[in-house]
């Protein structure tokens, strides 16, 4: 396995005598958070930790580029520390798909370039290389080799097409995804279509390196008059996937989406999510609205989230496992509208609707950019709905208690160098 401070300081003296001649550029951004989360009384996490839960994260991420002519090299360094009251959860609660992993891992990555510093049941310190990648470009052409992120879909809030590390819908950060090794080129016509290809490799559960776990995938993006459309194709794991998408103004909005199909050798699994933008001024104020509607053909139709219902669909609970789902159930309504309160201020409500169970989620966003180079960033978040939906919180299989949280708040300090 690679270290991956090894690999940075190989990496930092490979470039070194290059400097003079070439052209080296860096950045980087230091960011704490503070998350606090509440818990109803029937709650079963109260049996790991108190109301409210606190955790605090810290994030240094440090940007190294180099480029000569048409070649050039990423790599971006992490420091990354947290401590909290869901580090004690995760630790009593392993493989729990409803307690999310607080730092990244190489666990299933190809290349491993994270180190675990210190660790305890309420902290860890780790650094790690999020990005790590020679591009290499002509006139009409990309090819990429290492450590990257690859963003796919139409889907705005939901994204079924996007299946490499994709954003939680209510994540409120969403400025970086997590990379992964990969092998990325695409082709560009003279047209402005493209063609995108991705080859993703992966370890499985034993630490082997396998193509059972691999993603190979290809998307055509093409126009057709004022329209734009999206072709994919894809191994993933070992599943087959085939999904159109496309984009298009309906009057003075744009009507977006995607629609998969994935064929998981067992059955045959149908996705969607389609949704309509639109911009317009109000109180005087510049908004831009969402409604989106998100079909998970993976999900539960009858509302029953028990352990035994979920043991009873390894496809969907592999997918949560993975990162590449986020939702138990069937279908989703999601609506945001981000308000510019001044050129430096935006606040954004958002809601999550399970609407197989009429559970949701309600959050709050604002963005503050209060200095040059300094953003404050916060959200609230309040679940909604009886015990046994999804945001009312699901059966835990202990009598009385339910998976459930209450009332969260997020709060973010960022500043960008």
């Amino acid at each position: 396995m690679i270290r991956c401070l090894t690999l940075f300081v190989m990496v930092c003296a490979g470039i070194a005598p290059a400097i003079a001649e070439t052209d080296l550029f860096k950045g980087g951004h230091a960011k704490y958070l503070f998350l606090l989360n509440t818990f109803p009384d029937d709650s079963r996490f109260l049996d790991f930790i108190d109301t409210p839960s606190v955790d605090h994260f810290g994030d240094l991420r440090l940007k190294f580029g180099w480029q000569k002519d048409r070649v050039k090299l990423v790599t971006d360094y992490q420091l990354l520390a947290g401590k909290g009251d869901g580090f004690i959860l995760a630790n009593s609660l392993p493989g729990n798909v409803l307690v999310p992993q607080r730092i990244p891992s190489d666990k299933f990555r190809l290349m491993d370039l994270t180190h675990v510093i210190s660790e305890d049941s309420d902290s860890v310190v780790e650094h790690r290389l999020d990005r790590l990648y020679i591009d290499i470009t002509s006139t009409s052409a990309v090819a990429r080799i290492g450590r990257q992120a690859v963003s796919w879909g139409n889907g705005l809030i939901y994204t079924p097409m996007d299946f490499f590390n994709p954003f939680d819908p209510a994540a409120v950060d969403k400025e970086y995804k997590t990379g992964d090794d990969m092998l990325y080129g695409q082709y560009l016509r003279q047209s402005g279509d493209d063609l995108q290809a991705v080859w993703v490799f992966r370890r499985d559960i034993n630490g082997e390196v396998t193509s059972d776990v691999d993603s190979i995938a290809a998307k055509y993006h093409g126009f057709a008059g004022d329209k734009e459309y999206d072709l994919l194709i894809a191994e993933h794991f070992e599943d087959y996937i085939v999904a159109v998408g496309g984009i298009t103004n309906v009057g003075g909005a744009i009507w977006r989406g995607d629609i998969t199909l994935t064929d998981t050798q067992t059955e045959n699994v149908f996705s969607l999510v389609t949704s309509l933008s639109y911009s317009w001024i109000g109180w005087g104020k510049n908004i831009s609205g969402v409604l989106e509607y998100f079909y998970n053909g993976f999900g539960i139709a009858d509302g029953d989230y028990s352990p035994a219902a979920l043991a009873s669909n390894p496809d969907l609970v592999e997918r949560i496992v993975r990162g590449e789902l986020f939702t138990l159930g069937r279908n989703y309504v999601a609506a945001s509208a981000m308000m510019e309160i001044t050129p430096l201020w935006l606040l954004t409500p958002n809601v999550f609707i399970n609407a197989s169970d009429g559970s949701m989620l309600a959050q709050l966003v604002s963005s503050y950019d209060f200095k040059q180079d300094w953003r404050f960033l916060a959200a609230l978040g309040i679940p909604v709905g009886p015990p046994g939906t999804e945001f009312g919180g699901i059966d835990s299989a202990v009598p009385g208690k339910t998976f459930s949280t209450g009332l969260s708040v997020f709060a973010q300090l960022a500043w960008y160098f």
